[in-house]
This record gives structure tokens, C-alpha cells and sequence, in this order.
């Protein structure tokens, strides 16, 4: 039998936009461990992570890989993390969130909540509506992005503006927020934790696999076998047509 991992998204793979795992997934997950190497990569910071997929989220998989992996684990205990407020220092960093702050106060949309920035340990989350957002709102705003393309017109001009200055790159996902991280340090920098195990196969599962999605580097990259899904159920299909 040849050697696998297989790496999942979180948010719309193993459950549904920001809500908790549903327990059909928690047993299948569990019968899967026993067959294959599982793990997960996800934008989301760990406390994120832990509040979808339970507490002892860094027992239930081989490898959590959190802010797309500049925070790792294996086997329960963490063996990597960087920083993006290293990488950059103070003074890029303020010159990108004070231009971007007066981006999100230009954009016209029916609602606005608060944490429209969120720094986190790899990465800088930007959401126009708000973090701090109900889940309805969430669910509303995602609507009405679909169709004027908030997220879309923002990350270009983002894009224009810094990312050959800062070399960073941006991706859109989950509900009401877009990435921005050093390039290279999207969801493929996960990959480097794995390299010295030698794996035969590593695959992953995805829902914003589209280019421009936070699930699209490690989708195409050439060590990896990528796969699209529509939420959680079609990731149990096609995982129990491909693996059992």
C-alpha cells in the first residue's frame, strides 16, 4: 500500500462556513485515521481551529497546521512557527493597514461591524463587513459579495499597491474575509513540515480551489493531488470512493 496524507480545509470541507463539525464527520475522520496519515490546513489561527473541530483539535489529527502552517503541530505538539511581524517589522506593516483601513472606510455596504483587521501570527485577515459580524450578516454579506464583488475589487487594488513592494499575496476565503501573506506563505508552506516523511501521495481537499481562493496554491501545486468539494458531505464521498 503506498504512503499517503490526506490534508483537508477546514471551512466548507469539514463543516460549514464557521459552524462546528457535525459528529458523522468526527466518526468518519476517526476510521480514516486508521487507514491513512490525516491532517489539517486552514488560514484560521489555532483558538479558530479548536472552536470548529473541538479542544483536543492537535490529538484528533496526525498534523494541524494552523495560518496555513506558520503554526504547526505533529502528534499533538508544535513543532514550527514564524511570524509575519518579523518578516516585515513595524513600519511596513503600519504603512499596510493604514492604507487598507482607508480602503474599507470607502466601500459602500449595508452593514459594517467592527474588526475589520485582524493580525494574526502568518498572516493580516481583512473583512469589509466586520469580524465581529453576526452569522446572519456573515450569511447576507457573503450574497451580496457573490454579486458585487466587494472582496474581489478590494483584493485588486490591494494587489496593485503592494504586491511587488512587499511581495504579498492575497486570497479570498471563507465568508467575509480575504488573506494577505508574504509570498510563499500560503496554504503550500505546510507542505515543508511533511517533506522528510517521504510520503508517497499527499492529498487535499478544498473548497476555494478556484485561482485567487486561499485553497489554490496547494491545489495545483505539483506535489499534491488536489481535490474540489461542495461542504462536507461530498468531502466523505469522495473520500470513502478514494480511500476505502
Amino acid at each position: 500500500m503506498s504512503k499517503k496524507i490526506i490534508l483537508f480545509d477546514v471551512d466548507g470541507t469539514l463543516t460549514e462556513p464557521r459552524k462546528r463539525v457535525k459528529d458523522n464527520m468526527l466518526e468518519f475522520l476517526a476510521e480514516l485515521r486508521k487507514k491513512h496519515t490525516i491532517g489539517i490546513v486552514g488560514g484560521s489561527d489555532l483558538q479558530k481551529q479548536a472552536e470548529q473541530l473541538g479542544e483536543n483539535v492537535v490529538s484528533m489529527f496526525d498534523y494541524v497546521f494552523s495560518e496555513n502552517g506558520l503554526v504547526a503541530f505533529k502528534a499533538g505538539e508544535e513543532i514550527h512557527r514564524n511570524s509575519i511581524a518579523g518578516h516585515y517589522g513595524d513600519q511596513k506593516i503600519n504603512e499596510f493597514i493604514n492604507y487598507t483601513l482607508r480602503k474599507l472606510s470607502e466601500i459602500e455596504i449595508p452593514v459594517k461591524r467592527g474588526t475589520f483587521i485582524e493580525f494574526r501570527t502568518g498572516m493580516l485577515n481583512i473583512s469589509p463587513v466586520g469580524r465581529n459580524c453576526s452569522q446572519k450578516e456573515r450569511d447576507e454579506f457573503e450574497q451580496y459579495d457573490k454579486e458585487h464583488k466587494i472582496r474581489e475589487k478590494l483584493l485588486e487594488d490591494l494587489k496593485a499597491k503592494f504586491s511587488e513592494s512587499m511581495k504579498l499575496k492575497f486570497s479570498i476565503g471563507g465568508q467575509i474575509s480575504m488573506d494577505v501573506f508574504p509570498q510563499g506563505w500560503d496554504k503550500t508552506y505546510c507542505l515543508r513540515h511533511i517533506a522528510a516523511e517521504n510520503f508517497d501521495e499527499i492529498h487535499f481537499f478544498g473548497d476555494k480551489t478556484f485561482e485567487g481562493g486561499n485553497d489554490y496554491e496547494i491545489f495545483v501545486d505539483d506535489r499534491t493531488v488536489g481535490h474540489t468539494t461542495t461542504g462536507p458531505e461530498h468531502t466523505i464521498e469522495q473520500c470513502k470512493k478514494l480511500f476505502f
